[in-house]
C-alpha cells in the first residue's frame, strides 16, 4: 500500500481544511450570536418594562443589523487580504 497523498488533505500552502474554514465558522456563528442574544436581551426588557413585543422586535432589529455589519466588515476585509485595515 501507498501512502496516502498528503496534497489531498490539505488546502494549498496554508495548511488543512479546517484551519482554512476556520474564519468563515467564526462569522456565521458571530451572526447567529448577535441575533439570538439581542432577541433574549429585548424579551428580558419586555418583561422588566411590560412592553411586549416591542422590546423583542427592537432587539431582533438591533441583532440583525449589528451581526450583518460586522459579517460585511469582516468578509470584505477577508476579501481584500486584509488591506482595508491598513488602509491600501
Amino acid at each position: 500500500m501507498t501512502e496516502p497523498d498528503k496534497a489531498d488533505h490539505k488546502s494549498g500552502e496554508t495548511g488543512n481544511w479546517r484551519s482554512d474554514i476556520g474564519p468563515f465558522l467564526t462569522m456565521g456563528m458571530e451572526l447567529a450570536f448577535a441575533v439570538v442574544g439581542m432577541f433574549f436581551i429585548g424579551r428580558w426588557i419586555d418583561s422588566w418594562l411590560d412592553i411586549a413585543p416591542w422590546g423583542m422586535f427592537g432587539g431582533l432589529i438591533l441583532g440583525v443589523v449589528g451581526g450583518f455589519i460586522r459579517f460585511f466588515r469582516r468578509a470584505m476585509s477577508m476579501g481584500t487580504g486584509g488591506q482595508a485595515k491598513r488602509g491600501g
